[in-house]
C-alpha cells in the first residue's frame, strides 16, 4: 500500500492548497501602491478582483482617491464624485455622503500642502500624558510634564 501511495504521489504532484488571504491583508494590498506589492500578492489580489466585480470597482475608486490625495489634486474631486456615485457600490456612497458634508475643506485638504498634522501630534502626546497621571496626581503636576515635554524634556 505505502508504495502504491508513493508510486501516485511521485506521478501526480500537486501545489499545497493556499491558505486564504485575511481580510486585513486584502485591504492592505488595495490601498498599497501596485508597484509596492509582491508578484504573489499582485497575483493573488488580481484572482480575488476577478472574483469579486464589485470590490474590483470599489479597488478602482480607492486607487483613483488615492491619485487624489498623493498628488494634490483637489479640483479633481467633483469628477471622482460623480464616478462613485454613478456606481452601485452603496459602503463608498456613505463616503461619498461624508465628504459632501464639509466639501469645501475636504477639497482645501486635497489641494493644499499645509497640514495641521504637528498640531495634531502634539494633542495626541498630551492626551497620552493625562492618561497616565489619570488619578495619580494633580492639575499642577499635568502642567508641569506638559510644559516639559514641550521643551523635549519628558
Amino acid at each position: 500500500m505505502k508504495k502504491y501511495v508513493a508510486n501516485l504521489r511521485e506521478n501526480f504532484p500537486h501545489d499545497p492548497p493556499r491558505k486564504a488571504p485575511s481580510v486585513r491583508n486584502v485591504t492592505s494590498w488595495l490601498t498599497r501602491h501596485p508597484d509596492r506589492l509582491t508578484d504573489d500578492q499582485a497575483q493573488q489580489l488580481k484572482a480575488i478582483l476577478t472574483r469579486c466585480p464589485a470590490l474590483d470597482r470599489t479597488a478602482h475608486h480607492v486607487r483613483a482617491f488615492a491619485e487624489l490625495m498623493n498628488n494634490r489634486q483637489g479640483k479633481h474631486l467633483d469628477q471622482w464624485i460623480t464616478s462613485v456615485t454613478a456606481d452601485d457600490l452603496p459602503v463608498l456612497h456613505t463616503f461619498v455622503t461624508g465628504l459632501g458634508q464639509d466639501l469645501d475643506a475636504v477639497v482645501a485638504g486635497l489641494s493644499l500642502r499645509y497640514s495641521s498634522g504637528a498640531v495634531e501630534g502634539h494633542n495626541n502626546k498630551i492626551k497620552m500624558l493625562k492618561r497616565q497621571m489619570f488619578g495619580r496626581a494633580n492639575f499642577d503636576l499635568l502642567r508641569k510634564r506638559v510644559l516639559l515635554s514641550a521643551r523635549g524634556r519628558s
